[in-house]
């Protein structure tokens, strides 16, 4: 797989999770600005996305997408937004972490 292939994955992944830090500042889009920076993100975020699935398959894709931006975020919340992690989240998180190490290691259906 190419490094461009991961490079779009991992922007995508940025992107989104920059779109739903805006969403939670937008208020419930009663902000205009971080309402239309959330939808300029996640449409690049998805385009970028289409992108690395030329080469990817869309579950292996997906996985790393949700698994990585999940752990993103909440590093977000709880540093920007003062959200708080209670141990089973932090358990959780570190599960998933390691979900998205074990596919990309030993997957055979990420070709490396």
């Amino acid at each position: 797989m190419s490094m461009g292939t991961w490079a779009a994955l991992l922007g995508a992944i940025g992107l989104e999770v920059a779109g739903t830090t805006l969403l939670q500042k937008s208020e419930q889009f009663s902000r205009l600005g971080p309402t239309l920076g959330m939808a300029v993100c996640y449409l690049g975020a998805f385009y970028l996305l289409s992108l690395a699935l030329r080469q990817m398959p869309v579950g292996i894709a997906y996985a790393i997408w949700s698994g990585l931006g999940v752990v993103a975020i909440s590093i977000i919340g709880l540093v920007l937004f003062r959200q708080r992690l209670d141990p089973p989240a932090v358990v959780g998180l570190v599960l998933i972490v390691a979900g998205v190490v074990v596919i990309n290691l030993f997957s055979k259906a990420v070709s490396h």
